[in-house]
């Protein structure tokens, strides 16, 4: 990092960007921005924090680009006709992406965790970032959400937090390759399954990945990632299952919950130790597994790691419950892949209660890509009377070929013999989730890269309130 330069985030209000640019500004750095979210009016409340954390925002048009000594960062999905990046070539500023930047800042620190994976990522980062400053070690954190345990009324969007120790723990996206710039001390890697890239490409990211590692700590119960683990001498590797005795850490005696989940972990060699977790569903007894095996990896001991996971709160919209009214539930989650959005169905389906899903997906791109891994998916987790509708993917601007639409979705999946219905709005769904809903239902709205998401479920709950 340049503290003696400046440095405009062009869309400063994204998931990745907003805590990076805490992160250089909490670490001396003037920081700036702009954000097409800004632009179009949208997420006031994200933009109002981030002016009164004296970062000043700028329309995307160009105009807060006007020097050479600007860094400009950059998403990798960000285009060069956007007006930002034309105006920094205009005046000869440095470019340079988000995923460089924080590499950048990752691999200077003396000690990093990377958490890595298709599923879990921000969670698990959250989980050991608490575990860590519960135990004392004060990490710097950086997550691609909001970590609930950190959220004060002056950081309402705590997804970045800066310690005074040498540890970084950071979440390491794989879906634009920028995995392949970090260089880990401990490497944590959940599972591997399609979602942004090809297997092939996935596998060969992930296995270099953790090939860098001191120690890599992989997911026994994933096909993809225990090869990874059978490749790696066993002192280099921590392993974690809730069904394979050979592994280093091993769930068991999963009991669900409604507001959480208990179960026993055992270390090899050790007795079984008890856990209760705030958050529920099995995929969250992972998360937990690969958390305690980053904190045992750090020298925190199994005991107080165990201790410290029963005070962990969660991550904004995994599973967050808005509220309820009329005997009506609302849930906002980030599921937007096969794999999340399996975990969320499974762990609402430990309880009983209608599912009214409301599913967004986060890009034409993905749409297509994961066509029948979403089909699949939701025809062998929907119950004969859960109701799925779709709007059409988010969309906010730039080039997006819509070979695939979520008609087509919905096609496949009535002829799978689903209850599933298309409306080309978002608006349009809402009213059909409503005049649907029930006492006993519970409203469930997924997808990712999209605030107004939390705002469309809070106006649900706000709209049943109403009618009870």
């Amino acid at each position: 990092m340049e503290p003696d330069r400046r440095y405009f985030f062009c869309g400063i209000g994204g998931s990745g960007m907003l805590p990076l640019a805490l992160i250089v500004q909490q670490q001396g750095a003037a920081v700036a921005g702009s954000d097409r979210s800004l632009d179009q009016g949208r997420s006031a409340a994200k933009f109002d924090f981030l002016r009164a954390r004296g970062i000043a925002l700028f329309p995307q048009d160009g105009s807060g680009v006007t020097g050479a000594d600007t860094i400009l960062v950059t998403s990798a999905a960000v285009e060069d006709t956007v007006p930002d990046v034309q105006a920094a070539r205009r005046v000869g500023a440095t470019l340079t992406t988000r995923a460089e930047l924080l590499a950048h800042l990752f691999n200077a620190a003396p000690r990093s965790i990377g958490i890595a994976g298709t599923s879990g990522k921000s969670t698990t980062t959250g989980m050991v970032g608490w575990l860590l400053r519960q135990a004392g070690l004060n990490p710097t954190i950086v997550n691609g959400a909001v970590m609930r345990n950190f959220v004060t009324p002056e950081t309402p969007f705590a997804s970045s937090l800066v310690g005074n120790s040498d540890l970084f723990v950071a979440e390491v996206d794989e879906s634009d390759g920028s995995i392949a710039r970090y260089t880990p001390d401990v490497a944590v890697l959940n599972n591997v399954a399609l979602d942004h890239k090809s297997m092939d490409e996935l596998r060969r990211l992930f296995r270099g990945f953790i090939d860098k590692a001191r120690i890599a700590v992989l997911n026994l119960d994933n096909d993809e990632t225990a090869a990874l683990a059978a490749d790696l001498p066993p002192a280099r590797r921590l392993t974690y299952s809730l069904s394979d005795p050979a592994a280093d850490l091993l769930a068991a005696d999963i009991q669900p919950a409604p507001d959480g989940i208990a179960f026993t972990i055992r270390e090899q060699g050790g007795s079984p130790v008890p856990v209760r977790l705030l958050v529920p569903g099995r995929h969250n007894v992972a998360n937990a597994l690969a958390a305690l095996a980053a904190a045992r990896a750090c020298g925190v001991t199994l005991d107080r790691a165990v201790a410290a996971l029963s005070g962990f709160a969660g991550i904004r919209r995994r599973l967050e419950v808005v509220g309820s009214a009329a005997g009506i539930t609302v849930i906002d989650d980030f599921a937007h892949n096969p794999d999340k959005i399996a975990a969320t169905l499974t762990s609402l389906h430990d309880f009983p209660g209608r599912l009214l899903i409301l599913f967004q997906p986060h890009g034409f791109g993905p749409l297509k890509l994961m066509r029948e891994g979403f089909v699949s998916c939701f025809a062998d987790h929907l119950r004969p009377d859960d109701v799925l509708v779709m709007p059409d993917p988010v969309y906010f601007g730039g080039t997006a070929e819509r070979a695939v639409t979520s008609g087509d979705l919905v096609a496949d999946l009535v002829a799978r013999g689903c209850l599933a219905r298309f409306f080309p709005e978002r608006t349009e769904c809402g009213e059909a989730l409503l005049a649907l809903a029930r006492p006993g239902d519970r409203i469930v709205v997924m997808g990712a890269r999209d605030d107004t998401l939390s705002t469309f479920a809070e106006d649900l709950l706000r709209r049943l309130h109403g009618s009870s």
